[in-house]
């Protein structure tokens, strides 16, 4: 049997995805997948506890740290992780860790990329410009992450529609929806870290 690929998922707040993800693996070891860090850039971050209660390591980066990346890279080597995961996390990714893991970082933005991308455009922000707009459809872009927000490569995308009284709660709701089925599944499906080579799949 092969080894389960390694990842590091980075957050900034509840963790859902990561909850998600956590559970789902550790409960299907059959997924050849293994959370073995979560990253986070702020102290009181509510993942960090779930984490723990999953026995899970975290680790916790200060924004003086975040600069060199000095700490962060020695502990993704030390846990030897093979994909980052980004789950709700704010922080834009610097050239030196997308260097260090070329198309081994992976986002979800809540929104059908390019539409309502870039800085700023992340949780509720996203919600209220698509219900601004009048859009009917909204869904999920998993893409692989550059050193700008939201332009990686597009890698899989869902829609939902959406009803015209729906309020911006409520158009979180339905995309969290797709983002809970969807997310660990592609990271599932998306890297074999046993032979180097992604998994090309119809999606």
């Amino acid at each position: 049997m092969s080894q389960p690929k390694r990842i590091a998922i980075f957050i900034s707040g509840g963790g859902s995805n990561a909850r998600v993800m956590i559970d789902r693996f550790q409960q299907h070891p059959e997924d050849g997948v293994e959370v073995v860090l979560l990253v986070s850039n702020r102290t009181g971050a509510g993942g960090l506890l779930m984490a723990a209660e999953r026995g899970i390591p975290s680790l916790v980066v200060k924004r003086a740290d975040w600069a060199t990346g000095e700490e962060l890279l020695a502990a993704l080597s030390a846990y030897r992780v093979d994909l980052i995961v980004l789950a709700g996390f704010l922080w834009l990714i610097p050239g030196y860790l997308v260097q260090a893991y070329p198309n081994r970082i992976v986002n979800i933005h809540p929104a059908l990329l390019p539409k309502y991308g870039g800085k700023g455009m992340y949780g509720r922000h996203v919600h209220e410009a698509v219900k601004n707009a009048g859009d009917l459809e909204s869904g999920i872009s998993i893409h692989y992450v550059n050193e700008n927000y939201d332009e990686g490569s597009i890698i899989y995308q869902a829609a939902v529609r959406l009803d015209p009284e729906d309020s911006p709660e409520k158009i979180a709701e339905r995309v969290l929806r797709l983002e809970h089925g969807n997310y660990w599944r592609i990271v599932r499906d998306l890297y074999d870290a046993t032979s180097g080579s992604e998994v090309h799949r119809d999606l």
